[in-house]
């Protein structure tokens, strides 16, 4: 993308539920004009993004504003979006077996989380039980 990092903003605001089980901090804010569609039919607006510093599936992920300012419709099911453009509506795809990558990675850390988690239990409860 060839991105100029000098050109992000300071952000505090923590995201959750993209890292199974944890928050996240991004290392930014920028705003960019975001096009879809084709020279013929488009719709360009300014979007303001987070800049995380993690793998997703995704290159972004659109937030409901989002949603509400290009009035677009998603359709989570088949990995579609629907967006308004002057001409008709457009229709912009996902990839679904990148999705399904991430996801299995996402079930994966989560798991490896919840079986970290069990472990602690069980060692402090064995620590108890020395002691007693």
């Amino acid at each position: 993308m060839d991105f100029n990092f000098e050109q992000l903003q300071p952000c505090e605001d923590p995201f959750y539920d993209i890292v199974p089980g944890k928050g996240s901090y991004p290392i930014g804010r920028v705003i960019l004009p975001v096009t879809f569609g084709m020279p013929n039919n488009y719709r360009t607006e300014h979007l303001t993004f987070e800049v995380a510093n993690f793998k997703t599936s995704y290159h972004a992920i659109f937030s409901k504003p989002m949603l509400a300012r290009f009035m677009a419709i998603p359709h989570h099911t088949y990995l579609v979006l629907k967006v308004l453009a002057p001409n008709s509506v457009l229709s912009i795809y996902g990839d679904i077996e990148t999705s399904y990558k991430c996801d299995m990675e996402a079930v994966q850390l989560a798991e490896a989380l919840d079986y970290s988690t069990k472990a602690n239990a069980m060692l402090a409860e064995a620590q108890k039980v020395d002691k007693d």
